[in-house]
């Protein structure tokens, strides 16, 4: 057990460093619109943290409780690991999906934890270990005159990684929650097959974890917007990539042994919008609003079995929470935001690109096979459209 304990290890460090080494979509000189921020990650938005934990074991034939595992968390902190909630809004394009804790973010307009994402079936575990996580570390404001009284709502989102993955062997554990918590950090954001994307599937190709910025300038005054995706939805004939259907051109490499075995757009996407832009919660929401312009960019429609769920947060006016007194917050005029409704869009259209570049061909439980997206060939039809040189 311990050999095979330290294999998996070298395994995943070794694909953490390929991931890492991977080109990403304007590296390929795909054309992107809009001017992005230094790392190109949600992370550039000062003060958010990314960690991931990813769950990759066994070969062959499912056997429920023992794998193959093809899975994980991700973690999302818009503060690191400081307590002050941030104003939040979400929204639901198709709700077949979940984002537990939303209620009270409507309610209350604010976020007050870390936004965590993984697959369908661990939703309840990664919850319950987020609110543990927080009373072990003090991520909390204590009641007056009630030290010791705690509670918390998380927000948990999913999707749904069962084509590869061993879903309902239940892998994801408090363990693996903490660590995506305890080793979320500011900088770069590994991509692809990593987290809570490992196992995912984007328009009949290997999907999961991508990110991308845009730095943009209202009033005199430049704000940054981040976007992270969990991508896991799409059928492959809608694909779009640069106005190009790539999805028509591409037609094989289709998953193989699929339990599914048909072509439509099935699974989901969740999508995380952070800014420093000082917006209040209602206007929070009308940036969750605009993600989906982003994933229809890329062709997706909200099919009826697609959970499209989206949270946006604002970073800015910290404090606001505080339970004693009177807050003066800032918020941006509604007639400037139009420039951060379409930064919303492009990112999250770049993120979910970048998701499907970094994605590597993964074959899973009983030899599910997903491919990766084609660079050379992608780069090619972007040329016979003269959409590249």
């Amino acid at each position: 057990m311990k050999r095979i304990l330290i294999c998996l290890i070298i395994f995943v460090t070794s694909y953490s460093s390929l991931l890492s080494q991977q080109p990403r979509a304007r590296e390929l000189g795909i054309p992107m619109d809009g001017t992005t921020g230094k790392l190109n990650a949600i992370t550039d938005v000062q003060g958010v943290e990314v960690g991931h934990t990813t769950l990759i074991s066994g070969d062959g034939k499912l056997i429920v409780g023992e794998g193959p595992v093809r899975t994980g968390v991700t973690a999302i902190l818009p503060r690191g690991k400081k307590y002050d909630p941030v104003f939040a809004g979400w929204y639901s394009l198709n709700g077949n999906g979940e984002m537990t804790g939303t209620t009270w973010v409507e309610e209350s307009g604010f976020l007050e934890g870390p936004v965590m994402i993984t697959n369908t079936h661990s939703v309840g575990v990664v919850r319950d270990a987020v609110i543990d996580w927080g009373y072990k570390n003090k991520y909390f404001d204590p009641l007056p005159n009630a030290p010791d009284v705690y509670w918390a709502l998380p927000v948990v989102a999913e999707t749904y990684d069962g084509a590869l993955n061993d879903i309902n062997g239940f892998h994801v554990n408090k363990d693996h929650v903490f660590d995506a918590l305890n080793d979320a950090k500011p900088g770069k954001v590994e991509e692809g097959n990593v987290g809570g994307g490992t196992g995912m599937i984007c328009h009949r190709f290997k999907g999961g974890i991508g990110t991308s910025s845009r730095i943009l300038n209202l009033n005199g005054k430049n704000y940054t917007l981040g976007v992270l995706v969990q991508a896991n939805y799409g059928n492959r004939e809608s694909l779009t990539i640069a106005g190009v259907p790539i999805g028509k051109e591409i037609t094989d490499l289709m998953p193989e042994n699929d339990p599914l075995k048909k072509d439509e757009d099935q699974g989901s996407i969740i999508v995380v919008v952070a800014t420093d832009a000082p917006l209040l919660p209602h206007q929070l929401k009308r940036l969750a609003r605009r993600v989906p312009i982003g994933i229809s960019r890329m062709g997706g429609f909200g099919s009826n079995s697609s959970g499209d769920i989206f949270i946006a947060f604002s970073t800015a006016n910290p404090g606001a929470a505080n339970r004693d007194e009177n807050q003066d917050v800032v918020m941006i005029p509604n007639d400037q935001m139009s420039s951060l409704f379409e930064a919303t869009a492009q990112a999250t259209e770049e993120s979910i690109l970048n998701a499907l570049i970094a994605a590597k061909t993964m074959v899973g439980k009983n030899n599910t096979k997903v491919y990766e997206l084609p660079e050379d060939r992608l780069i090619e039809l972007l040329k016979k459209y003269n959409r590249i040189k």
